[in-house]
C-alpha cells in the first residue's frame, strides 16, 4: 500500500506539474486506532508552478483523485494550506502532526510547525475540535455504532490536552500520544486502551455503550471547552498574514 501510495503521488506530481512537498497519513492509521480495513487516507500540500502563481485567472486549488480500493489520496496547495491555517482550520497543523509521512523534505516540514505555531489560533483551533467531536458525539447517540466513539474521542482528548498545555495551540493528532501527554484517571486510560485494541482486531464493533468512563469524559470536556474555548471578537491578522506570505514566497521561488 505504500507503494502504491508511492506511485500515485508520482502520477498526481506528473500530472499536474507540481512539487509535492508533504505527504501524510491523516485517517485513523495516524490517529492511532485503525481497524483492519482502514482506509489509507494520504493528504498532501504541493506548490503550484511560479506560472500559475503569477496568472490573473485562478485555479483550483485542490487535487482530488477517485477512491481506489483502500487508497484516499487528496492534497492542498501551500497556498490554500496557509490562508485556513490563518483563520483558525486545524487541518494543516494535524497534516503537521502526523506521525506517518510519506514523503517530504523534514526541513520544510519543520519550518511550516514553526509557522503554524506561531501565527495558529489555540481558541479557534479548539472551537474546530469542539464543533468536530460534538457532532459525532451526536451522530453516535443518534444512531450507535461503537467505531464513531473514536471520532469523538479524539477530539475530546485534544481539548483536555490544549487545556493542559496553556501555551500551545498544536496538539498531537495520535491519540496515544494525547493520552500519555495528559493527567487522566487510570480507570480512562484501561478502558480506551481496551477499546483501540479491539477496534485494531475486528472490521465490526457493533453497536452499544461506551464504557462510562469514556462517556463522562467526552461529555465534560465538551461542556468544559464551550465557555473556555469561547468565541471572543475580531482577531488582528496583520501579523499572521505577513509571516505566512513570507513563507509562501520563499517556498514558491524554491528551486523543484
Amino acid at each position: 500500500m505504500v507503494a502504491a501510495v508511492d506511485a500515485e503521488l508520482d502520477r498526481v506530481a506528473a500530472e499536474h506539474g507540481v512539487s509535492i512537498r508533504l505527504a501524510i497519513e491523516s485517517g485513523s492509521r495516524a490517529w492511532g486506532f485503525p481497524s483492519p480495513d482502514s482506509d489509507y487516507d494520504c493528504r498532501f500540500v504541493y506548490v503550484a508552478s511560479l506560472e500559475t502563481y503569477l496568472s490573473p485567472w485562478s485555479r483550483r486549488d485542490v487535487i482530488e483523485t477517485p477512491l481506489v480500493g483502500l487508497l484516499d489520496v487528496n492534497g492542498w496547495d501551500l497556498a490554500k494550506a496557509l490562508r485556513l491555517l490563518v483563520q483558525g482550520n486545524a487541518v494543516l497543523v494535524e497534516w503537521l502532526m502526523s506521525p506517518i509521512v510519506y514523503r517530504g523534505d523534514e526541513a520544510f516540514r519543520a519550518r511550516l510547525r514553526e509557522v503554524a505555531e506561531e501565527v495558529a489560533d489555540r481558541d479557534r483551533i479548539a472551537r474546530h475540535y469542539l464543533h468536530l467531536g460534538a457532532r459525532q458525539w451526536t451522530l453516535f447517540q443518534r444512531n450507535g455504532g461503537l467505531k464513531k466513539v473514536f471520532y469523538s474521542l479524539r477530539p475530546a482528548m485534544a481539548l483536555r490536552w490544549l487545556r493542559e498545555h496553556p501555551g500551545a495551540a498544536v496538539a498531537p493528532m495520535h491519540l496515544p500520544t494525547l493520552l500519555a501527554q495528559c493527567e487522566l484517571p487510570a480507570d480512562l486510560v484501561a478502558s480506551i486502551t481496551e477499546l483501540t485494541a479491539l477496534k485494531s482486531k475486528t472490521r465490526e464493533m457493533g453497536s452499544g455503550e461506551p464504557p462510562r468512563s469514556i462517556a463522562n469524559f467526552i461529555d465534560d470536556e465538551f461542556a468544559r471547552a464551550a465557555p473556555e474555548f469561547a468565541m471572543r471578537g475580531p482577531r488582528d491578522l496583520t501579523a499572521a498574514r505577513a509571516v505566512t506570505e513570507q513563507f509562501f514566497r520563499t517556498e514558491a521561488l524554491a528551486p523543484r
